[in-house]
């Protein structure tokens, strides 16, 4: 499965708003989970898909109804709950296909928006993620994942215990917490991987390897995917709070524009963090090549001392039969004292000019 970019094959040549699940199954069945509340009253049960239409009609229409959805290849599971709460096919789609763009869209009776919850794999040593649907309408709030496992625990717990204000508010600071929740997940994520790079300096300067270039190739990969799921995502929560829509009440708004604030910090984030990695790839390739001119010198060093004793070893070194102080006795101790002072007068000369 392509990770920037999912294949689309099987909904080539299909209809507008035909069903078709594009993604990698990652659970066997799916499960449902329904929280039905107000400011008195609480509701909370898992669900048989089967059952979902009766739980939802007993819930009250003064109190807020959060159905999540873990799994998104029934098809006809999906169709059902669209049905059910009148959600138009092109939404239906576009649910079905995990590889949408992070986005919101505005319909009479409810938005969509679109977002990607992130996440670690220890395993695979990579960001991996999940696309998140949401329906936010009139009481009701519909969320979709690809598996079970979310950020969302932490609303849940608010919800549970009646802190702070979501039992008193509607389903659009529920969907602002569950946002909040993604958003402070993507903090969480980059701040883990940004350590990481600010660590990486003290490698490079400690002397080039193979390794720290595969890091930086890495980290910088990771970072574009990051963008790539959150950037979008500040421009639909950006949207929210202009949507001139009843389903967004006025106290609600300063939340959303905290909320953009908060995305704005991450994606700038990454961008510093892009930017960090590309000056510590030239700080590599700079000590790269230090370190390759200080080889250089070196051997051009000796190069240049065993020029001249090369010179000599050439000349005594000839088949002619009369060479001065060919059969002296001591001539071979001299010419060895005479390479040596050569030699010695060499080294000084070159450490006087800095240059060994």
């Amino acid at each position: 499965m392509a990770r920037f970019f999912k294949k689309r094959e099987a909904n080539r040549g299909q209809s507008p708003g035909a069903l078709i699940f594009i993604g990698e199954q990652k659970v066997e069945t799916v499960q449902c989970h329904l929280i039905s509340y107000n400011n008195l009253d609480l509701k909370e049960i898992p669900l048989n898909p089967a059952s979902i239409k009766m739980e939802v009609q007993q819930c009250g229409s003064e109190q807020i109804t959060w159905l999540n959805v873990n799994g998104l290849h029934d098809i006809d599971i999906i169709r059902d709950i669209g049905h059910l709460f009148d959600i138009h096919p092109l939404v239906l789609e576009d649910i079905l296909n995990t590889g949408q763009r992070p986005k919101l869209e505005e319909f009479d009776n409810f938005f969509f928006i679109v977002m990607k919850m992130v996440r670690f794999d220890k395993e695979k040593q990579m960001i991996v993620n999940e696309q998140l649907s949401m329906i936010v309408g009139g009481g009701f709030l519909l969320s979709f994942q690809e598996r079970p496992g979310d950020v969302f625990e932490p609303v849940r717990e608010r919800i549970r215990k009646h802190k702070g204000r979501i039992r008193n508010s509607g389903s659009d600071y529920l969907s602002y917490a569950m946002m909040d929740s993604v958003v402070d997940n993507y903090i969480y994520i980059v701040e883990r991987l940004g350590e990481k790079i600010e660590d990486l300096e003290e490698e490079i300067l400690a002397g080039p390897n193979s390794g720290v270039m595969e890091k930086i190739n890495i980290f910088k990969r990771e970072l574009n995917y990051l963008r790539k799921s959150i950037r979008p995502a500040r421009e639909a929560i950006a949207q929210i709070s202009r949507l001139d829509n009843d389903l967004i009440h006025e106290q609600s708004i300063p939340f959303f524009k905290d909320l953009t604030d908060l995305v704005t910090h991450v994606t700038e984030a990454i961008d510093t963090y892009q930017d960090l990695l590309t000056d510590q790839l030239n700080i590599y390739n700079s000590v790269v090549g230090n370190r390759l001119n200080d080889i250089m010198k070196v051997l051009t060093v000796f190069s240049a001392i065993f020029i001249p004793l090369t010179f000599i070893a050439g000349i005594y070194g000839t088949n002619f039969d009369y060479l001065p102080e060919l059969h002296y006795k001591y001539s071979y101790f001299i010419l060895w004292g005479v390479m040596l002072v050569i030699a010695g007068l060499l080294v000084m000369f070159f450490k006087r000019k800095g240059w060994f």
